[in-house]
């Protein structure tokens, strides 16, 4: 067993210690690649919560470069597969990189926004995970959660935190307009959004509440 595979172990151990979890979707989970797996981005169970799922030797993430030296999280992340970038910087090398990788049959998660949200509602996505998806056409597969930025004060008060967890169907986004690159990627990355929003309930909209795309695929029924 490879050590990203040994870490999945203690990922679903901790969630299931010292969480109270629940997860819809489960047949929508990814067991192959090439996909981008797109999460909204709470709290540092994030990525454990991602790594529990569909963690192993064919997935990796972007981790930000401030973490590489730290003993513990640096190391628990190289484990990871991860890949270290230079947060709030467009890294042209780490997103050939993450490509190269979706190339080769795997699985790259992503947290779109590229920080975390501070009132639990989904802030504005960066255009890297639409940049990213025009390199490789694969499917995107939403995975919303909610719950998980209560974590440290549940503990704290020696209390479980509930977290809710709900998988989407894969689904591709439209090719890059040639002419006007920045507004279809921008498009792209709201319509990702969207499809995150979509699988939330309506106060964890932030954002994207009174977008048209999100209205539609509500209509259109269950993600």
């Amino acid at each position: 067993m490879t050590a990203a595979r040994f870490l999945r172990i203690p990922a679903n151990i901790l969630l299931d210690v010292l969480t109270v979890w629940r997860l819809e979707g489960r047949q929508h989970l990814p067991i192959d690649g090439p996909c981008i797996i797109v999460t909204n981005h709470l709290s540092f169970l994030d990525a454990v919560l991602v790594f529990a799922l569909v963690g192993g030797d064919k997935l990796t993430a972007w981790a930000a470069e401030k973490w590489e030296k730290n003993l513990i999280y640096g190391t628990l992340l190289r484990l990871g597969n991860a890949f270290f970038v230079q947060r709030g910087q467009v890294d042209r090398q780490a997103l050939e990189r993450a490509a190269d990788w979706l190339r080769s049959g795997k699985i790259f998660g992503m947290a779109p926004e590229g920080t975390r949200s501070r009132d639990g509602g989904l802030g504005r996505a960066k255009p890297g995970v639409a940049y990213l998806a025009s390199l490789v056409d694969c499917p995107v597969v939403p995975i919303a959660h909610w719950g998980t930025e209560a974590t440290m004060s549940s503990w704290l008060r020696l209390r479980r935190p509930r977290i809710e967890v709900r998988v989407g169907r894969p689904f591709r986004l439209a090719p890059l307009d040639p002419d006007d690159r920045s507004a279809s990627l921008r498009r792209n990355a709201d319509e990702v959004m969207c499809h995150l929003a979509a699988l939330m309930p309506a106060e964890r909209w932030g954002l994207y509440a009174e977008h048209p795309r999100l209205k539609s695929l509500l209509a259109e029924g269950p993600t």
